[in-house]
């Protein structure tokens, strides 16, 4: 953790020679000086190469011109760390509270990150950025999390809902619309779209606005795409798992209906690719962090 200057660096052992023999590059000098975050910790190393003055050779002052740059990247890198940081456990908070909305209806932690895969890749072939496929993929988990606002006995219920309960549980849409909106960060905002649009039917049928077409935003023209896939797809307390050959023919009857026409297309062109990931994350995974939070509030819920 001290800086290192050499204007022969071949007599160190600790050099390692194979960039400039792959490269033709001759390393003559180096002056390597050593990032500290704001605890002392190492964190890197700044180093330069070869000092382009005449007699190439580094000073003492160069130590002293460097080390005060290397504090100020030291600085950059470690605000950039944890800016990630923050940024990770955002992402983390975001999929851990989808899958505890999930979990209210029996559902499997899964069930999130199969329909976040699936709205990403639809996302990308229907002509989004990566940008904006990236921003959905990360949102599309919050799409059920209003159903933590609605009673156990109707989320569970095994037979046919009747009326009174199917209107409750269409309330979540709303609900978790109401939990999001407010938040201006950018992954809550577009959370909240998704919570609330999902259900819309592209035919105008939905709930709970009843939008048409295009009218339903695209985050929520695909996430109802892959929400239904996967929910056809999976086990759920009130029916087993369709055939994949019986969910192609659904959506195929419910194109420019229950779906935007075009992503239909586009999914089905694809299917091998949704099937992949659908097989990537199964529900007989083992436990991970998610499933454990969710045994842990199951454990102290009401």
């Amino acid at each position: 953790q001290k800086p290192i200057l050499t204007d022969d660096p071949y007599k160190y052992t600790y050099f390692n020679p194979d960039i400039d023999e792959k490269t033709g590059y001759k390393t003559k000098s180096i002056l390597a000086i050593p990032l500290k975050n704001n605890e002392g910790e190492f964190i890197g190393v700044f180093q330069a190469l070869n000092k382009t003055t005449h007699d190439g050779k580094f000073s003492e002052q160069d130590i002293e011109y460097l080390t005060l740059a290397a504090s100020y990247s030291a600085k950059a890198i470690e605000s950039a760390m944890l800016y990630q940081e923050i940024d990770d456990t955002q992402k983390e908070i975001i999929i851990t509270m989808g899958a505890i909305g999930e979990n209210r209806s029996k559902e499997t932690a899964n069930h999130v990150k199969r329909v976040a895969e699936y709205s990403k890749l639809l996302a990308l072939k229907c002509g989004l950025t990566e940008s904006e496929a990236e921003l959905l993929r990360l949102a599309s988990p919050m799409h059920d999390i209003g159903k933590v606002g609605i009673p156990d006995a109707i989320l569970n219920k095994q037979g046919k809902l009747s009326p009174d309960e199917f209107d409750i549980i269409k309330k979540h849409t709303e609900l978790g619309f109401e939990l999001l909106a407010g938040s201006s960060r950018r992954i809550l905002k577009a959370s909240a779209i998704v919570a609330h649009e999902h259900h819309e039917k592209f035919n105008g049928t939905g709930y709970p606005q009843g939008k048409k077409g295009e009218d339903i935003h695209i985050f929520g023209r695909i996430t109802a795409l892959a929400d239904v896939f996967d929910a056809l797809g999976s086990d759920r307390c009130y029916k087993k798992a369709w055939p994949i050959e019986n969910i192609v023919e659904l959506f195929k009857e419910e194109k420019d209906n229950h779906f935007d026409g075009k992503l239909v297309d586009i999914f089905l062109e694809n299917l091998d690719q949704f099937l992949k990931i659908r097989d990537t994350y199964t529900d007989e995974m083992g436990d991970d962090n998610i499933s454990n939070i969710i045994k842990a509030l199951n454990k102290y819920s009401c």
